[in-house]
Formats: C-alpha cells, sequence, structure tokens
C-alpha cells in the first residue's frame, strides 16, 4: 500500500468523501506511462480497501480536460471497461495504445503492462 495520511484525521478540513478522493488522486497521478492497473488494486494502493466501484464511479466524474490518467484504470484480469465504439472507450483505446500499451480481445496483459509500484518506474 503507498502511504498516505490518515483519512480520518485529516488536518486540512477535508470531509471524508474529499479524503477518499485526494487519496485515489494521489495515488492515480503516479500511474507511468504505458503501466495499467485495476480498479480494485488502485483502491488497495490508496488505502481504500476493497472499493473497485468507488474509484470506478468517482473516475467516470472527473471533469472534461482532467490530466489525471484514467485511461489508465481497468477491469479485474486487464478487461477494458468502457465499451468499444463509445466515445470514452475510443479514447481509452488510443490513449493506451499511444503509450504502447497492446490491446487483445479488449484485454490487456496485466503481466507486461501491470503497474508494480514497488518495482522500479522506469
Amino acid at each position: 500500500m503507498i502511504e498516505h495520511p490518515s483519512l480520518t484525521d485529516d488536518p486540512s478540513g477535508q470531509t471524508p468523501a474529499e479524503a477518499r478522493r485526494t487519496a485515489l488522486y494521489l495515488t492515480l497521478h503516479q500511474i507511468p506511462e504505458g503501466k495499467v492497473i485495476s480498479y480494485g488494486h488502485l483502491a488497495e494502493l490508496a488505502g481504500l480497501g476493497r472499493a473497485a466501484r468507488f474509484v470506478g464511479r468517482t473516475l467516470s466524474q472527473l471533469p472534461d480536460g482532467s490530466t489525471l490518467p484514467w485511461h489508465r484504470v481497468l477491469g479485474a484480469g486487464g478487461r477494458l471497461s468502457l465499451a468499444a465504439g463509445t466515445v470514452s472507450g475510443e479514447e481509452q483505446r488510443a490513449r493506451l495504445r499511444a503509450e504502447g500499451v497492446t490491446i487483445r480481445n479488449n484485454r490487456v496483459d496485466m503481466e507486461r503492462h501491470g503497474w508494480r509500484p514497488t518495482e522500479h518506474n522506469g
């Protein structure tokens, strides 16, 4: 798990929901180009436990033009959860391919492209 300040004793005055989003965004921001992570693993690394659905819902509410790498977050087993043929689904696929991520049968090879923050990010 990536270290974050306690989400219950937040000195910044954030609400618990704001603190959860902040922890998520800080962790998401660290995913390097060409790497991907599942919703569930991202939740764990952000200190949110088994909150995969919270991650998905929060990312779906990002404002247009967000610089956070939302496209690097996938379903379990590397499954692309945004449907092909939709604007967001096609944008995700284009961004991943531009970063050198191979997509086959609507999936990404997590062994090859999965982000493991304990390893060198080079």
